[in-house]
């Protein structure tokens, strides 16, 4: 009986150690399963849990990265990799679905802001990614400025996060009659993103409330919750009395990105879009003339300048910044051109017989440029210049680029049902803009027949 006890005794332990050892392999293969690629296109979102707190309502979380991730990652389409970054919380009501419905009316739009934002997309997915955003943000110039980094407001904000002129030099961009550090996308991508990280400090990270102060200023969101608050009312965004733009400014970063991330869903397609770099900033130490610079990357002056819109002249600005944004094809050529290429031979010039009657106002009106660029590409010390001087005049050249697209006015005849954003997208054009074009109000209902002023595309 005893021989037989010990028997069992040994037969259970070995069924427990197969039990144990069945688990743990079961762990393993679980484990695995987690760690494949996701899909091409992944769900836009998640239900968050229903008791989430403030802190955690931002979900799926993510543990905080210790450095910032490499840009293989497993994903070699740079769409999957930017909805593996999607944090905001879903949300589905009527200004969402508005706006989806509205999108989804121009798929050549949808098409266009997607080539717009090709060369740009990487660089600003890494800076989200640095700095612990939601990925969602990404697309925030499709909201701004429809990935043009030379849009322009009435209200001069400028550039693909459309900063406004005193909040680019709070934040380091410097803007003169060479260059706009706004419409620099390395300088102003860099800048928005910590403004953004800024604002969601200010506001408990609330992503929304972060957003809605991003577009109307951090002191009337301020200002809209203390009314709220007075009047026993809820504070997040949704519940916020804000003006026209910014009720419809979150709705629309919402709706574009659920657009993106559900393109099957939506028989939309995405560009093929690799997980790579577009480009690299090549420090190139002092002032360069653009045609020049283009000629060393092997490329065309408008091809270069959609990676160098900030540059406002035909050259670089002789006090900096002395970077340029350079195709990752280009680069080597580029930098090998660059090495044995002269400082005074960078710039291209031309030269001006001082006349009797001119003066240094004169004749820069005759060539499109500023007194004091005069004075410093001639380095004198004041306006003072006399007949038979000879002035250095920097070639004064206007990038090919910014006038190529542009079609002359015409009159665009309403039709039923027609609102101002639906025109906006049909010709690529802000709906302020059209309004103040016309002299009529945003606010207004637009007539059939009613003849509309449509000044560029």
């Amino acid at each position: 009986m005893s021989a037989f006890n010990s028997i069992r005794s040994i037969n259970l332990l070995l069924y427990l150690i197969l039990f144990i050892l069945t688990g743990c392999s079961e762990k393993v293969a679980t484990h695995s399963f987690l760690n494949e690629s996701p899909p091409k296109i992944l769900e836009y979102s998640q239900t968050p849990p229903l008791n989430a707190s403030l802190e955690n309502k931002y979900w799926p979380r993510k543990e905080p990265a210790t450095s910032v991730q490499q840009p293989s990652d497993g994903y070699t389409s740079l769409w999957n990799r930017l909805f593996s970054l999607y944090a905001l919380p879903e949300i589905n009501n009527a200004r969402v679905e508005h706006e989806i419905k509205r999108y989804l009316k121009h798929p050549k739009y949808l098409a266009k802001i997607q080539r717009r934002a090709e060369p740009y997309l990487y660089f600003i997915i890494n800076e989200i990614e640095a700095k612990q955003i939601p990925g969602e943000i990404a697309l925030l110039p499709v909201v701004e400025s429809a990935f043009k980094p030379r849009a322009l407001s009435k209200s001069k904000a400028s550039g693909l996060w459309q900063f406004m002129p005193a909040t680019g030099r709070l934040f380091g961009l410097k803007q003169n009659w060479w260059y706009d550090g706004r419409r620099d996308v390395f300088t102003s991508t860099k800048a928005a993103t910590s403004y953004l990280k800024q604002l969601s400090k200010t506001f408990d990270n609330d992503w929304f409330l972060a957003l809605a102060a991003y577009n109307a200023g951090r002191g009337n969101i301020k200002k809209a919750i203390r009314k709220n608050q007075r009047n026993e009312l809820a504070t997040d965004y949704w519940s916020l009395a804000l003006r026209k733009e910014t009720k419809n400014y979150i709705p629309r970063l919402l709706a574009i990105a659920k657009i993106f991330a559900n393109a099957e869903k939506y028989n939309i397609p995405l560009l093929k879009i690799p997980n790579s770099p577009h480009f690299a900033v090549v420090d190139i130490h002092s002032q360069i003339d653009l045609t020049v610079a283009a000629g060393m990357a092997n490329t065309s002056v408008a091809d270069f300048s959609i990676l160098n819109p900030a540059f406002k002249r035909a050259s670089t600005d002789p006090d900096g910044p002395y970077h340029l944004l350079i195709h990752t094809d280009k680069v080597e050529r580029f930098k090998a051109e660059l090495a044995v290429t002269l400082k005074k031979d960078r710039i291209k010039w031309g030269r001006h017989l001082v006349k009797a009657g001119e003066n240094l106002g004169v004749i820069a009106k005759s060539y499109k440029t500023t007194v004091n660029a005069l004075l410093k590409s001639n380095h004198l010390a004041n306006s003072n210049i006399r007949v038979g001087q000879q002035l250095l005049i920097p070639t004064s050249l206007t990038i090919a680029a910014s006038k190529a697209s542009r079609k002359n006015n015409q009159l665009y005849t309403v039709k039923k049902g027609d609102t101002f954003w639906d025109i906006a997208r049909q010709f690529d054009v802000r709906s302020k803009d059209i309004a103040n074009w016309n002299n009529i109000s945003l606010n207004k209902t637009l007539q059939p027949g009613q003849k509309l002023i449509i000044k560029e595309s």
